[in-house]
């Protein structure tokens, strides 16, 4: 009888995950191609950029001026019907410019009190622009709040919204009046991802779109209910043996001690454990977004660099001799 009630169970497990992932499936095959409609020849960015918010993470974007990383946040805002907002990263940028202060108020008896005003950190999308010029002290507050959910003002707690998510952008040329961020920082951002130059004919109809008279807009596809309904879809969604192993191959083998030979000589640290858990979350969230309900082991080497990238350091000897962390990661991907 027991045996029988729990085979029921899985059985109306499954029914519920297939269910939701038709429903969520067709909704973010919408935003995708609305997103792409409005960010020209960033296919790939713009996938690991839904990637993360899928994930339910948080996700670095690395490259030059110019090359659409605002308004690709904006647009991920609209279109997932998310309230985004953007704050320029400063040196002189405090803490409490981002996540808020309190202030003293006097009410009609002259008896004050003190009221909390809550900052930009209070939104389901924070564009942190150029997170790299601003103190260690402020990078530490709003790191601190990514992790947390919530942020402590005067010994009281202050919960952020459902989604909360964070892309954060870094230029990666200029680093005079720079901080860049900790190792231990860094790993708290699900992926990092470069923002390269569009190819010649993506470049071609840039030019052509955004210089006339008006410019593509993008249109809200989703509700926040259906990515909270996608994100929690994410957490359900089976993952085989197979990719299981490869993740942990992955991960374990880019480390210093234990990992793989001829590469761990080369490391001066590998990732940890939070690797493995980003790289599960992703890979889950790549399956959806390429309309399929389980992940495979191709999903796990397309995800290797941007999981890997900056939880992973080079030592001295192995950048004098031309290694990479891209060129490593990329030895040990092509193993699995």
């Amino acid at each position: 009888m027991a045996q029988g009630a729990g085979s029921a169970s899985t059985t109306s497990l499954d029914d519920g995950i297939v269910a939701t992932a038709e429903t969520c499936l067709s909704a973010i095959h919408e935003a995708r191609e609305a997103i792409h409609g409005v960010i020209f020849g960033q296919e790939k960015i713009v996938d690991l950029a839904l990637v993360t918010i899928l994930a339910g993470g948080h996700g670095l974007l690395v490259g030059l001026p110019g090359l659409a990383k605002t308004k690709l946040v904006e647009t991920l805002g609209t279109v997932l019907g998310l309230d985004a907002r953007r704050v320029q990263f400063t040196p002189d940028l405090m803490p409490s410019d981002i996540l808020g202060t309190e202030i003293l108020d006097e009410d009609a008896d002259r008896r004050r009190s003190f009221r909390f005003v809550k900052g930009p950190v209070f939104t389901q999308l924070l564009m942190a622009d150029e997170i790299n010029r601003a103190s260690p002290r402020t990078q530490s507050a709003l790191l601190q709040a990514m992790q947390e959910h919530f942020v402590s003002v005067a010994g009281e707690r202050h919960d952020l919204p459902r989604p909360f998510h964070v892309l954060a952008t870094q230029n990666p040329i200029e680093q005079e009046g720079t901080y860049p961020l900790p190792e231990a920082q860094l790993d708290r951002f699900l992926l990092e991802i470069d923002v390269g130059y569009p190819d010649r004919a993506a470049e071609r109809r840039i030019l052509i779109e955004t210089t006339g008279v008006e410019d593509a807009r993008a249109r809200t596809v989703m509700t926040t209910e259906q990515l909270l309904t996608a994100q929690r879809l994410v957490r359900r969604l089976p993952v085989g043996d197979a990719v299981v192993d490869a993740i942990l191959d992955l991960v374990r083998s880019a480390r210093p001690e234990g990992g793989d030979p001829s590469v761990g000589k080369k490391l001066l640290w590998g990732p940890g454990p939070r690797a493995s858990q980003a790289l599960t979350l992703a890979v889950r969230a790549r399956a959806l977004i390429e309309g399929r309900v389980a992940p495979s082991v191709a999903d796990v080497k397309a995800l290797a660099e941007p999981v890997l990238k900056h939880r992973m350091a080079v030592t001295f000897a192995a950048r004098a001799d031309g290694e990479s962390v891209t060129g490593l990661i990329g030895q040990l991907a092509a193993k699995l």
